[in-house]
């Protein structure tokens, strides 16, 4: 699960690209209840969404005409060139390069060798997020790869990320949990894309699911104020009931109601 001790490895920062900010606040703040406040003039746009005072997630416009609206998963690192050094050398791609965001902390933006978008981010002032794992917050990254091998190996030469692989549905399922972590400490997994996804254009993402208290209630609001159902509501045991959503701008997550413990 995740927490908000961000070992090196971990989900720490997580935010939505879009071509219409405030259009995106509305939707956001309806669905899961968060409030935004601008991070000021000198931000260019971005921004905070907060849950009960809390940042649980950041939004700020798209960088330029070739961007398309997404969430950008961060990952912590306490080297972010190093960390930069080890991707190329991994034959991931730099988006762009490490850089110091004021006082609040250093970033750079990747692509995998599998064409997944993701980012790290290696804190000064500000640790991260300020809350996970809770209802209305992010509690699960999972990236989805046209070559799920190949994905493993490379995010294992870049965080060292310890893997579990567990029959799931015909097809394996690998769990990861950062280097010296624990079972509770599993933050996502890698799943490889089938044919007919791959056939119906769909690339290589990473995907953030937020926690909510009843998957098919947030089904329904969601549609009402625009959102498309990508995957409907599923029971998975043990793991929960989940459904993927395209927000009205095309950016693509995932909403789950976690099984309780030992379910």
């Amino acid at each position: 699960m995740l927490n908000t001790a961000f070992r090196p490895g971990a989900p720490d920062w997580l935010d939505l690209s879009s071509p219409d900010t405030r259009a995106s606040v509305d939707f956001y703040t309806a669905l899961f209840g968060w409030t935004f406040d601008s991070a000021g003039p000198e931000s260019g746009g971005y921004g905070f969404f907060r849950l009960d005072g809390r940042i649980v997630a950041a939004l700020g416009p798209l960088t330029d005409e070739s961007s398309l609206p997404g969430w950008t998963l961060y990952f912590a690192t306490p080297d972010a060139d190093r960390t930069t050094a080890l991707v190329e050398k991994a034959g991931g791609r730099v988006r762009f390069a490490p850089f110091d965001v004021f006082t609040s902390g250093r970033m750079a933006g990747y692509t995998d060798p599998t064409g997944a978008d993701f980012a790290v981010w290696q804190p000064h002032d500000t640790r991260g997020l300020d809350v996970v794992d809770e209802e209305g917050s992010l509690c699960w990254a999972e990236c989805h790869s046209i070559d799920a091998e190949l994905a493993k190996s490379f995010y294992r030469t870049v965080f060292d990320w310890q893997e579990q692989d567990v029959p799931f549905d015909g097809s394996i399922y690998t769990v990861l949990t950062p280097a010296g972590g624990g079972t509770d400490d599993a933050h996502g997994g890698i799943v490889q894309l089938g044919p007919q996804q791959t056939a119906a254009g769909t690339g290589s993402h990473w995907l953030p699911y937020f926690e909510v208290p009843n998957a098919d209630a947030g089904l329904a609001i969601a549609a009402t104020i625009g959102a498309t159902v990508k995957v409907p509501a599923t029971d998975v045991h043990g793991v929960g009931r989940l459904a993927q959503l395209v927000d009205p701008h095309g950016a693509v997550f995932a909403v789950i109601t976690s099984a309780p413990p030992g379910a």
